[in-house]
C-alpha cells in the first residue's frame, strides 16, 4: 500500500479509469459555513490512497472537483451527506453519483444502532480502524505522517465494506430503497446548505 500526499490538487492522471472512488474528507470542525475543508482523501480500491491537502482560501484544484462531478464515477463515502455539504460549499460543485456505506448499514444491519465507521469495518472486514487523529488540525501547514496515515485509512476499505453492504441490501430485499436515498443525498446536503441541517421536511410537524 501506497499513499500519496498531494498539494493543493489531485493530478490529472490519479484514479485514472476507475469507475468507483472512495472519498472522505477532514475539516477544522463539524459546522458547516463555520469550519473550512481542509482535507480530501480518495482511493480506488487497489490498495493506494492519495490525500488532497487543499489550498486555503482559493480552493483552486479543476482535477478534484472534476472527478466529483463525473457522471462515470461513482463516489463511494460513509456519511457523504457532510462531504458533499463541504464540497459544495468550498468548491462549489455538487458531488454525483454517490454512495454511501452508512446509509447502506442503517438499511441492511437493523439487528444494530452502531453505524459509525469504525465499527462497520470492525464487524464486517474484520479491521480494527484507529480514531487517534480524527480530532487534530487539520489546517496545520504540514501535516504529520500520523494524519495522513489516518486519513488515507479512512478509504481504504470503503470499497470492500461497500461489496458486503450491497450483498446484504440485496439479500433483504432493500437495495432499490438504498439506490433512491444514494440518489437524493446530494440533495439532503444541499438542504443542509440552505439552513434545513437539522429539520426534517418528511416530518408531519
Amino acid at each position: 500500500m501506497t499513499t500519496f500526499l498531494h498539494d493543493g490538487d489531485l493530478p490529472a492522471d490519479a484514479l485514472a479509469g476507475a469507475s468507483e472512488v472512495a472519498i472522505d474528507s477532514e475539516t477544522m470542525g463539524l459546522r458547516l459555513g463555520r469550519d473550512p475543508l481542509c482535507v480530501v482523501q480518495l482511493s480506488d480500491g487497489r490498495g493506494d490512497a492519495h490525500v488532497v491537502q487543499l489550498s486555503r482560501p482559493d480552493y483552486a484544484c479543476p482535477n478534484l472537483k472534476r472527478l466529483l462531478t463525473d457522471p462515470a464515477v461513482t463516489k463511494i463515502f460513509h456519511y457523504g451527506r457532510f462531504d458533499i455539504a463541504m464540497f459544495y460549499l468550498h468548491l462549489g460543485v455538487v458531488t454525483g453519483p454517490v454512495y454511501c456505506t452508512k446509509i447502506a448499514s442503517k438499511l441492511a444491519r437493523t439487528y444494530t444502532d452502531r453505524h459509525g465507521l469504525k465499527d462497520v469495518v470492525k464487524e464486517l472486514l474484520g479491521v480494527d480502524l484507529s480514531k487517534q487523529q480524527q480530532s487534530s488540525d487539520w489546517g496545520a501547514p504540514k501535516l504529520s505522517e500520523e494524519q495522513v496515515a489516518y486519513a488515507a485509512s479512512d478509504v481504504l476499505h470503503l470499497h470492500a465494506l461497500k461489496a458486503r453492504l450491497d450483498h446484504m441490501l440485496a439479500r433483504e430485499g432493500r437495495d432499490a430503497l438504498a439506490k433512491a436515498c444514494f440518489a437524493f443525498l446530494p440533495n439532503r446536503s444541499l438542504l443542509d446548505v440552505a439552513g434545513w441541517e437539522d429539520i426534517d421536511i418528511f416530518a408531519h410537524a
